[in-house]
């Protein structure tokens, strides 16, 4: 068994060294398992198909193909527009745009580099140009974008909730909650910071009148997450329906109404949100192997037998889960931490009653700050393409929120009432 477990984990870590894609490094270290342990490769493949064979994981590429429609069609600029109306004339307001913005796109997208490249393609330029700082404004971008795994539609939580055969509409209800604290902590460090730097300060601050303007504008852009949500909390659709609901009214809205994305441009979109998805599933459906291996070859109950005989408290388990899915995503992708942990956390954490809410949160947020810190941080790399700086900068200017965002994420982590006061 210990052979086992050292060529399996071994082999994943040699291919990650030397560079190999961590869907296949998964992939490539659990056939070479089976063939030590003498049982067919096939196994690989039949384990693939059985991942993918289900309508909860329908919804990924549902709402990546969702997002890319919505920013192709003017939905985002119109949310971006609102958000700006809502705080103008404020001292650094575009920083509270940038916040409110990121968590009406995180309502769409449930993607936080789709949120980062949306939000910042529009919105930076225009700070810059108002004399805002760089590397703060690219900071709050990278942790804000963050929020498009939290406040539901969730990609990270559709994954967990397949995983453990939770609720994924209660794990949307947590994250509302999560995701709307943290929002509110990102604006009181901007409140601080504001005063502390003596940030740009709006000159203009719009009308009533101008207001309803861009409230008219923004409405069937507002009504999306309405529409979405709506449908999952009330039952009317599961998470899959509402996803594909979402690509639905993005393109009518899109292409008839606003008439932002032409039909030649459908099939460019189509395309990417393809690549997209096939990226994320394709990690999903080999992390999927590589954990059913772990259980087979009976790792995972020695797992459980060991922390069980430490006799932890549930929270003492879950601030030690927290800290190890925060090491893990600074070199794992969130998908493929999910995948590959979460079977074998979850029961230990099942054994000692905790909440399958309560560690949905837990994943999903630790996966998220994983994005925020290098060398994976994927939400540093999408800010760094979108402002053109350099890694290193925007992790400078990032640090208090980011501080802010790990501070809400220890206090979900105590605190289990804060994943459930919906539910």
């Amino acid at each position: 068994m210990d052979y086992t477990a050292l060529i399996l984990f071994g082999g994943f870590a040699i291919m990650l060294l030397i560079g190999v894609p961590i869907a296949l490094a998964l992939g490539a270290a659990t056939a070479v398992t089976l063939f030590y342990i003498d049982m067919p490769v096939a196994v690989v493949g039949q384990r693939i198909f059985t991942a993918l064979d289900s309508s909860s994981i329908m919804a990924i590429p549902f709402f990546v193909l969702a997002g890319n429609l919505m920013t192709q069609g003017g939905i985002s600029r119109r949310i971006v527009d609102l958000a700006n109306a809502l705080v103008g004339g404020v001292k650094g307001g575009l920083f509270y745009v940038m916040i409110i913005s990121c968590a009406f796109f995180a309502a769409l997208s449930g993607s936080a580099p789709a949120t980062v490249i949306a939000i910042g393609a529009m919105l930076y330029p225009e700070m810059i140009k108002r004399g805002y700082p760089e590397q703060r404004s690219a900071g709050l971008l990278a942790v804000a974008g963050g929020l498009g795994p939290i406040i539901p539609p969730s990609i990270i939580m559709v994954v967990y909730g397949t995983i453990t055969s939770s609720s994924i509409g209660d794990l949307f209800k947590g994250g509302l909650v999560a995701g709307l604290m943290i929002a509110v902590v990102l604006a009181i460090v901007c409140i601080l910071l504001s005063r502390k730097e003596n940030w740009p300060k709006s000159e203009t601050r719009l009308s009533f009148s101008e207001f309803m303007k861009a409230l008219f504008k923004a409405f069937l852009a507002v009504m999306l997450p309405v529409i979405v949500l709506g449908g999952i909390y009330s039952g009317i659709m599961t998470p899959t329906e509402s996803a594909a609901v979402a690509v639905i009214y993005s393109f009518v809205v899109g292409v008839f109404v606003y008439r932002e994305l032409p039909f030649d441009k459908l099939w460019e979109v189509i395309i990417d949100s393809g690549k997209g998805s096939a990226m994320v599933m394709f990690i999903i459906a080999t992390s999927t192997a590589f954990s059913w291996l772990f259980t087979y070859a009976g790792i995972s109950s020695q797992l459980i037998e060991f922390i069980t005989d430490m006799h932890l408290s549930a929270t003492l388990y879950c601030f030690i889960v927290a800290i190890i899915l925060l090491i893990f995503g600074t070199f794992l992708e969130g998908i493929a931490t999910c995948v590959l942990l979460v079977p074998l956390l979850w029961p230990v954490a099942q054994s000692l009653g905790v909440n399958v809410i309560h560690f949905g949160l837990i994943v999903s947020i630790s996966n998220v700050i994983g994005t925020m810190t290098p060398p994976v941080a994927v939400n540093l790399f999408a800010a760094s393409s979108v402002t053109h700086l350099k890694m290193g900068e925007i992790a400078k200017g990032e640090i208090p929120f980011f501080i802010g965002y790990t501070a809400v994420f220890f206090l979900i982590v105590f605190v289990p009432w804060f994943s459930t006061a919906l539910l």
